[in-house]
């Protein structure tokens, strides 16, 4: 099969934290290499090292091309170069923001924990820039607990990683 039909068929491998986007969106899935022997190689990168979401993108990845007639399957965890939040497509940011989820501030790197001056982050609900970080883990590791302080509402935010 050829590497542009494995990626079109990867399209549809949903992130299984985030299900509004794939591990393409998402710049997780780095390379697909189709062998002569017919077996398929996907390198990916998680977006933390140690990611607890690894082995179900490894599992649904290698389900997906078996559905589609690819028997042999390989996928690698590759950690360098480390995941970056620049990875992460213009449409998947989009789609953070409808599914309300705010995205990574483009140009940053989230250090609001260890600096005076945060990054400001715009409410998903309200586009408000009047937002705290209530905790620097949210629903998962990649991402930071935030509340509006116009309309109240928590928020998680996609940490901006470099």
């Amino acid at each position: 099969m050829a590497e542009v039909e494995i990626l079109k068929i990867l399209e549809g491998v949903k992130d299984p934290e985030i299900p509004v986007l794939s591990l393409i969106d998402l710049g997780v899935v780095r390379r697909v290499k189709s062998q002569a022997n017919g077996k398929v190689v996907i390198s990916i990168t998680p977006t933390y090292s140690g990611c607890p979401a690894v082995k179900v993108m490894k599992d649904d990845i290698i389900e997906a091309l078996h559905n589609e007639g690819v028997e042999s399957v390989e996928v690698k965890e590759v950690i360098t170069p480390a995941w970056t939040t620049d990875w992460i497509t213009q449409d998947a940011r989009k789609r953070l923001l409808e599914y309300g989820i705010a995205p990574p501030v483009e140009g940053t790197v989230d250090k609001s924990g260890l600096m005076e001056n945060p990054v400001v982050v715009a409410c998903p609900q309200c586009a408000s820039t009047n937002t705290r970080m209530i905790s620097q883990f949210g629903s998962t590791a990649c991402k930071a607990l935030y509340q509006c302080n116009d309309c109240k509402e928590p928020f998680d935010y996609f940490k901006c990683l470099k």
